[in-house]
């Protein structure tokens, strides 16, 4: 019963021994208990316990703590920590001890002060250098449990970790003027680092709005409502006595731009319109301007009109004014953080002004000699007043500075002969004009020319040489004229004569159309005579013609021919069916000669590309058969001789199929197959056969022998009284032929052979005109169930024999005698 109640439960089973298990108890309560003992007459009297028994599990000392660890270590002290044991043994745990042991001593010894219950100890005051190993055990009530697994040893001296660091910004941050931001990020290191923060290489310090805030692990930046200012290049550097790391980040603080830079000028102002120019912003805002935007107001009203706000340029021009009134002009600037303040112009009058004379288009250069060259240009635009005086400069190509001509003025006349060049030296020559306002831009520079006299024509070309010739046509050679008279030689002219003529003909209508010292006359007639000659151009024009020194007969230079073949026309050509064959040679000869290609002495498939250049010929078979193999030849002919060349093509394919097949010696579970090689092995060795057989109810066939190289095969394991078909193909390395079949189908049964002689032939009785015969079975069948027995009969005397009839039985009653 529980200690608090009067009623007793009884236990629910009887025991025969001197000893009981009790359960279902609830843990923390007290109980009494009693035991009485029965027989079969009765239960005895009750024995209770004399006090009560309170419920719980049996205390221990601790299991042994876990996870200890070391957390830092310098030169004089060790730092642990640990875990509590999984099981405190059933009471509290009262204190922790820790001890350690120097490595090369035996015993342990204790570090923690009495009744310690933190699981984190500095052990401190220790030998930098030395090395101890550690345990810890835990106490409770009942005393000290086992110790726990001893650390690694750990030798006594400062922790030395590089720095790291890890940043939560990036490369570029893009702030708004006024709005606050911070750069942030953890680090670590051994011994701690020192963090230091610059700006554009400029340690930063804190302030009313620059804030930094550093822990052992963090670091932060924080600027307060930014300032165009805080724009640059920030640097983070976090250093120990191992090393540093840096991180950098461009802050760009944009805002919208200042003002454009006044005053706005005038560049131009007419009656009805007007072009404005300014300059940009000092600060564009750190983003680059987009646009800027454009307004005009006439000073007699309150009004601004836009005129345009799509501009990038820092010029515009102000349209539909009224003429006589002023104006005024408002720019503003903007970028993608707004627009700036406006720029605000003079007053200024809608009315037409003179101005400078326009620039001269670009001059003309003539009549130059090696001191001088005339400069020729066309009058410009005067500006409203009319031009006083032309300024004409020059330059050299190379040099930068211009200079005038003549300090004289240059008027009316639109052309000026420039004196004192020096040979040999480039000019370039521009021209201003010059009115009661001012001088006006200058015209863009002349093409540049070179201060020397004009060329003179060149002199005749040298050695000119008939080279070579054909039925039509004939090749001219020569040598450039010794002379080129200052100038440039463009080419040559080249001209014929047929003898007997007077008149001389061009072959070339242009010189640039020969600009080498060679060239070929075309067009000419079989078998006349002809004389040549030839003339040097430059810009100032023909040379004197040179002669080809003899008079040219019009006709074949005969070459006989020749033959250079290529790699693919050996003696044997080799080509795998299905693939390409090439056959080429390069051909030589004049005339250039006839080619011919034949195979076998017959023509060449039409199925053979065949091409034939001024260069050589080449005959292409594209998909190439077996038949297209064969003895190919090269015939080339002209009127000077022949030659011809021959080569024999090879095409490689799967062999042909199996010649007389035969099936001899069947056995009811056996045959034995031959065959001959194929005609055509396909131009490589055969390398196997390949025999298969098929039951004739069935569609499969099945191959018995893929490795044959002999032309027979037995095929074995047959089943009897079944009809076979056998076939065979031959293998090379180009694959598998045809294959050939037996005609008709193979029963598997053994040879028949004819039975022997029936035994015991004997009559049983005998009449007039009849004999009953009786006779037992022959020794052997002949391998098949005997049918019948054929009967017959001789007259004694006769030579011959006399069918009766057949019968199946073992008697037979002949009759009719």
């Amino acid at each position: 019963r529980e200690s608090d109640h009067r009623a007793w439960t009884p236990v629910t089973y009887t025991v025969t021994r001197q000893n009981a298990t009790i359960q279902g108890l609830i843990q923390g309560k007290a109980y009494f208990f009693r035991i009485a003992a029965e027989n079969i007459i009765g239960m005895g009297p009750f024995t209770e316990t004399t006090k009560e028994i309170l419920i719980r599990d049996p205390i221990t000392v601790p299991d042994r703590p876990e996870d200890l660890e070391v957390k830092a270590v310098t030169k004089n002290s060790v730092t642990l920590t640990w875990n509590p044991p999984k099981y405190n043994g059933g009471s509290d745990i009262t204190m922790y001890v820790l001890e350690s042991r120097l490595i090369g001593k035996d015993k342990f010894h204790k570090v923690t002060k009495e009744k310690m219950l933190d699981r984190k100890f500095t052990v401190e005051g220790l030998k930098e250098g030395d090395t101890y190993e550690y345990r810890v055990s835990a106490c409770n009530i009942v005393g000290q449990g086992k110790p726990s697994f001893c650390t690694k040893p750990i030798t006594c001296k400062d922790e030395i970790a590089p720095p790291t660091l890890d940043l939560d910004f990036r490369d570029k941050l893009i702030v708004r003027v006024g709005e606050a931001f911070s750069l942030t990020g953890r680090y670590s290191g051994k011994p701690a680092p020192k963090v230091t923060w610059l700006k554009d290489d400029t340690v930063l310090k804190e302030d009313d709005r620059t804030k930094i805030k550093t822990t052992p692990t963090t670091l932060c930046l924080g600027i307060l409502k930014s300032v165009r200012e805080d724009t640059g290049k920030y640097c983070v550097t976090v250093e120990n006595s191992t090393g540093s790391r840096k991180g950098f980040c461009q802050v760009n603080v944009v805002d919208r731009p200042s003002p454009p830079v006044g005053p706005v000028i005038f560049d131009e102002v007419f009656k009805d319109h007007m072009v404005v120019s300014w300059k940009p912003p000092l600060d564009d805002g750190g983003s680059e301007i987009t646009n800027y935007i454009i307004e005009k107001k006439d000073t007699h009203k309150d009004l601004w009109m836009p005129v345009t706000s799509a501009t990038v340029k820092t010029t515009c021009k102000i349209p539909k004014l009224l003429e006589g009134r002023e104006y005024q002009i408002r720019i503003y600037a903007e970028n993608l953080y707004g627009i700036s303040d406006p720029l605000i112009s003079d007053e200024m009058k809608a009315k037409d002004r003179f101005r400078v004379p326009d620039a001269p288009e670009q001059p003309i250069i003539k009549d130059v000699t090696k001191d001088s060259a005339v400069v020729v240009w066309n009058k410009p635009y005067d500006g409203g007043k009319p031009i006083t005086n032309y300024i004409v400069e020059k330059k050299e190509t190379m040099a930068t500075r211009w200079v005038r001509v003549t300090k004289d003025p240059i008027f009316p006349g639109t052309k000026f002969k420039v004196p004192d060049l020096l040979e040999g030296c480039q000019y370039e020559f521009r021209v201003s004009a010059e009115n009661e306002i001012g001088v006006g831009d200058p015209s863009p520079p002349s093409k540049p020319i070179f201060a020397r006299d004009p060329i003179a024509k060149p002199s005749p070309p040298v050695n000119p040489e008939a080279v070579d010739k054909t039925k039509n046509s004939v090749d001219l050679s020569w040598q450039p004229p010794r002379h080129d008279g200052n100038g440039k030689i463009i080419g040559y002219l080249i001209e014929y004569q047929k003898v007997g003529d007077e008149e001389w003909k061009q072959a070339n209508l242009t010189a640039d159309s020969c600009p080498e010292t060679n060239y070929k006359v075309t067009g000419l007639t079989e078998g006349l005579t002809y004389k040549f000659r030839v003339k040097a151009v430059n810009a100032a024009g023909e040379s004197d013609p040179a002669h080809v020194p003899d008079p040219v007969e019009v006709k074949d230079r005969l070459e006989p021919p020749e033959l250079i073949l290529d790699a693919n026309m050996a003696r044997e050509q080799h080509v795998k069916a299905g693939d390409t064959l090439r056959l080429s040679a390069v051909i030589k000869g004049v005339p250039f000669p006839k080619v011919t290609w034949k195979k076998e002495d017959h023509e060449v498939s039409p199925k053979a590309d065949i091409e034939v250049t001024g260069a050589g010929s080449k005959l292409e078979i594209r998909n190439t058969v077996h038949e297209d193999g064969g003895m190919y030849s090269l015939t080339v002919e002209n009127p000077a001789g022949s030659k011809t060349v021959s080569v024999k093509v090879v095409v490689l394919d799967k062999p042909g199929p199996p010649r007389n097949l035969n099936i001899s010696d069947v056995r009811s579970d056996s045959c034995y197959i031959t065959w001959m090689e194929p005609e055509d092995d396909g131009g490589s060795v055969i390398t196997n056969y390949v025999v298969e057989r098929k039951d004739v109810a069935s569609a499969q066939w099945v191959a018995i022998s893929s490795s044959s190289k002999k032309r027979s095969h037995m095929a074995k394991y047959l089943m009897e009284g079944t009809q076979y078909l056998f076939r065979v193909a031959a293998e090379n390395q180009y694959g598998r032929g045809p294959y050939v079949e037996t005609l008709k189908p193979i029963k598997a049964i053994d040879p028949l052979h004819p039975p022997g002689p029936p035994k015991n032939l004997h009559h049983v009785d005998v009449d007039k005109t009849e004999v009953s015969l009786v006779w037992n079975r022959p020794d052997r069948d002949g391998g098949a169930e005997i049918t019948g027995y054929l009967v017959e009969y001789q007259e004694d005397g006769a030579d011959e024999w006399t069918k009766f009839q057949t019968v199946p039985m073992l008697d037979c009653v002949v009759t009719g005698l």
